[in-house]
């Protein structure tokens, strides 16, 4: 587990920050991958798609006909690293404002597996089991 800033677990028992951890873990995005994408696949936007900026990695396929975006991508490789620090920082925002936001109701375990889930998911997302309320064991602080 990569070390995160802990002022987004500020506030949190140990469940929900527990929860945070683990939703972070499978949305956050790797630099070095990054930086691979930009240099390797950077013609075709690769690495625009990798931090989900479907927009200017469409505008790469549309003139991946010509060597500009390559070009520009091997440019952009250099800037990567601080692109992904950047969506990781956001991505870890919001996960922990989800997270503040549903507070009022208990962070709960899979039956299955144990893993923390969203106490309003229909199913693990570590899993895939179906949670049900008798499958839920709540933790508590």
């Amino acid at each position: 587990m990569h070390p995160v800033d802990p002022i987004y677990t500020l506030g949190m028992n140990d469940n929900q920050r527990g929860w945070f951890y683990a939703e972070y873990e499978a949305a956050r995005k790797d630099e070095v991958i990054g930086v691979l994408l930009a240099v390797v696949l950077g013609g075709l936007g690769i690495h625009h798609f990798y931090l989900r900026r479907d927009g200017l990695g469409i505008l790469y396929l549309l003139f991946s006909w010509t060597s500009i975006p390559m070009f520009v991508a091997w440019v952009e490789a250099f800037f990567m690293p601080g692109r992904v620090r950047r969506y990781n920082a956001l991505q870890a925002a919001h996960i922990s404002a989800q997270i503040l936001a549903t507070s009022g109701r208990p962070a709960s375990r899979c039956g299955a597996c144990g893993h923390f889930t969203n106490p309003t998911a229909m199913f693990c997302n570590h899993c895939g089991a179906s949670v049900t309320p008798t499958s839920l064991t709540t933790q508590t602080a």
